[in-house]
């Protein structure tokens, strides 16, 4: 059995679980390898002792942009307003 998924590989990500994804290219969604290993014994009730063999090529890759830091912009410094007398 063939599957086709996109890893995504992000070590600067914010959270641990974006940092490795695996998607399906049409939908978008995680799979679901637990589902995929079930249908390859038949969803036949019952305790198996399996192997899985992972053979990976990748197909095409690409590379992103590394940006740590957002675009900063420099705000200029405001000075104090004068402090105003009180008139009568």
């Amino acid at each position: 059995m063939t599957k086709h998924y996109i890893l995504s590989l992000d070590p600067t990500a914010k959270y641990e679980w974006e940092r490795c994804t695996l998607r399906d290219p049409i939908t978008a969604e995680h799979p679901a390898l637990a589902e995929l290993v079930a249908k390859a014994v038949g969803d036949r009730a019952g305790a198996y002792l399996i192997a899985i063999n992972i053979e990976v090529q990748v197909l095409e890759s690409t590379p992103t942009t590394a940006n740590p830091l957002p675009n900063l912009v420099e705000v200029p410094v405001r000075t104090a307003h004068p402090v105003l007398a009180e008139v009568a």
